[in-house]
C-alpha cells in the first residue's frame, strides 16, 4: 500500500497543491485526474521520491520514503515501473533490445533467461515475433505496448501510467485499457493512472483522485463518481467527455 499523507508542495512562491493525503490499495487501480497543470505528474513524482515536497509524507511497506538511505531508495524505485506517454523507447534499439534493456542492467539472468522473458513480455502485449522490428518500423499504438512490456519486465509492485492512450485513436486506446486491466488481474500490480480519458477511468479504475483548486478536492471510486451531484466534479467529467467527442 502507498500511503500520502499530507503532501504540500509548491515552486518558489507558486502553490502546486497543499495537504493531499490518500491511499493506494496494493492490487488496485488509481486514476488521478484534473486540469492541465494541476500538479497531477508532480504528484506521482513524489511516489517514488523523484520529487520531494515542502512537507507530508509517502509510506511504501512502513517507510517514510523521503527519509531512506541512498541504497534503500534505489532499491524501492525499482519497485516501480513507468510508462511514458511518448513511450521514451530507445530509437537505436530493436523492440527486443528495448525491453531486454532493463534485465541488463538492474538484474542478474543470462543470455538465455533474458530471451525467454522477453518473449513472454512480447506474447503478453500481443507483439509476438517483432523483437527485430525498430521503433520506427512501429506504429504508436505498438511502441506503447513495446513501453509497457519493458515496464513491467522486472516485475514491479507499483505501474505509473503517464497518459497511457494520449494521441491514440479509439480502438487503440481500448486495446491499451485492456492491456491495462489484464496486467492489474494478472500480475497483481497496484497501478496509478494519470490521465485526462475520461473513458480509459470509467473503465479501468477502482479509484479516482480528482485534483482541484490546488488540493485534493474529490477521492472514491468510481460507482460513487457515478452518483456524484458536487457541481465541480461533474463540470470537469462534463467538459472531459465533450473534449473526447469533439
Amino acid at each position: 500500500m502507498i500511503e500520502i499523507r499530507n503532501l504540500t508542495k509548491s515552486f518558489g512562491s507558486n502553490l502546486v497543491w497543499k495537504d493531499v493525503s490518500f491511499n493506494i490499495e496494493d492490487g488496485e487501480t488509481v486514476a488521478i485526474i484534473g486540469r492541465s497543470g494541476c500538479g497531477k505528474s508532480v504528484l506521482v513524482k513524489h511516489f517514488n521520491a523523484l520529487m520531494y515536497p515542502d512537507s507530508g509524507e509517502v509510506i511504501i511497506d512502513g517507510n517514510n520514503v523521503f527519509e531512506l538511505e541512498y541504497v534503500d531508495l534505489r532499491k524501492m524505485r525499482q519497485r516501480f515501473g513507468v510508462l511514458f506517454q511518448g513511450s521514451a523507447l530507445f530509437d537505436s534499439l530493436n523492440t527486443f533490445e528495448n525491453i531486454a534493456f532493463p534485465l541488463r542492467y538492474f538484474s542478474d539472468f543470462d543470455e538465455n533467461e533474458i530471451k525467454k522473458k522477453v518473449e513472454d513480455a512480447l506474447d503478453m502485449v500481443n507483439l509476438t515475433g517483432t523483437g527485430d522490428q525498430s521503433p520506427a518500423e512501429l506504429s504508436g499504438g505498438m511502441r506503447r505496448r513495446v513501453a509497457l512490456a519493458r515496464a513491467t519486465i522486472l516485475q514491479p509492485d507499483f505501474l505509473i501510467y503517464d497518459e497511457p492512450t494520449s494521441g491514440l485513436d479509439p480502438q487503440t486506446s481500448e486495446e491499451i485499457n485492456q492491456l491495462i486491466i489484464s496486467m492489474a488481474d494478472n500480475l497483481n500490480i497496484t497501478s496509478i493512472v494519470v490521465t485526462h480519458d475520461i473513458h480509459s477511468v470509467l473503465k479501468i479504475a477502482d479509484r479516482i483522485a480528482y485534483l482541484e483548486e490546488q488540493s485534493l478536492y474529490w477521492h472514491g471510486t468510481v460507482e460513487e463518481l457515478r452518483k456524484s451531484e458536487d457541481r465541480i466534479l461533474m463540470d470537469f467529467i462534463t467538459a472531459s467527455e465533450y473534449q473526447i467527442r469533439s
